[in-house]
């Protein structure tokens, strides 16, 4: 049985019609459905300027980066100083984050489980390079590791400088990632193991790396979509050597100084997409943890 009407045909509920076919026509207009304390008008308001802020400039910066077609994106990405520039970058940005989930998961724990003088101000020092403009970073390194360097450690124009740099602004990713989980965890699990016979680097390894390890891998990835895209902590540092130590980020700054901005948006786009399948996986290994936590419960 059928009713019209204005907004067209609708289907009506009779005898003939199955409970299966009622519940498919509600699942069906049920993702329409608004929930939560903000209504439709927050989230119409969320969605724009999300739109305005990020969706729009990515979009500029994709249709600029095939403005001379797929060949013409396809050319600018891997030409040799491209792909060398995005191999310098990614692999630098793997050895910081391996490096700083080592050192951030130390420094984190000595912050939660030590007490020693002065711990309040390097609990504050651990934010600094979020506040320090990074091009300042850049040259405190520049000055401390440079050609007169006063400690007699020179590491101007090469990668290990880069790597020093990149360590500097993303420490905090991980520090504030796992700091939070040693917070809350449970100290009479570690204690009841400790009792038993286990000693410190088991109970470590059986009991506290695995609570640890979702926050690890997070600081870990943010720390390694910070350092892909990375720019003023290498600029001076670095030296922007091609093919030895420039970064994508000093690439795409030539390729605009020499008036190729579709090469630029083309290498900006590859970063993006690094970026986001970076963020893609960790966001898909959150849930995969929270399931794990929930069907243990």
């Amino acid at each position: 049985m059928t009713k019209s009407s204005n907004a067209g045909t609708v289907l009506e509920d009779g005898p003939g019609v199955s409970e299966a076919a009622r519940a498919g026509r509600r699942w069906n207009w049920s993702w329409l459905r608004v929930t939560g304390s903000v209504g439709p008008l927050g989230i119409a308001t969320a969605v724009l300027w999300l739109s305005i802020i990020v969706l729009l400039p990515l979009a500029a910066l994709t249709v600029t980066s095939f403005e001379e077609g797929w060949s013409g994106f396809w050319d600018a990405v891997t030409a040799p100083a491209a792909l060398d520039s995005l191999r310098i970058t990614v692999l630098v940005s793997v050895v910081v984050a391996v490096i700083n989930v080592v050192m951030g998961t130390l420094i984190a724990w000595v912050l939660v489980r030590d007490r020693f003088p002065g711990k309040g101000v390097v609990n504050a020092l651990i934010d600094l390079p979020f506040a320090l403009p990074t091009i300042v970073a850049s040259i405190v390194l520049l000055s401390l590791y440079g050609p007169q360097s006063p400690v007699d450690i020179h590491l101007n124009a090469t990668q290990p400088g880069l790597v020093v740099a990149l360590a500097f602004v993303t420490l905090p990713f991980v520090v504030r990632s796992v700091q939070p989980v040693l917070i809350e965890a449970d100290r009479e699990v570690e204690q009841a193991a400790l009792s038993l016979g286990a000693n410190n680097w088991t109970t470590f390894r059986r009991i506290v790396l695995p609570a640890l390890t979702p926050a690890i891998i997070s600081g870990g990835g943010l720390a390694f979509a910070r350092a892909i895209g990375e720019y003023g902590s290498v600029v001076l540092i670095g030296g922007a050597i091609p093919r030895k130590t420039e970064m994508a980020s000093q690439y795409i700054q030539k390729q605009i100084e020499i008036d190729r901005p579709v090469n630029a948006a083309a290498v900006s786009v590859a970063l993006l997409a690094i970026s986001f399948a970076t963020l893609l996986v960790l966001r898909l290994l959150a849930e995969r943890s929270a399931r794990k936590e929930q069907a243990a419960r």
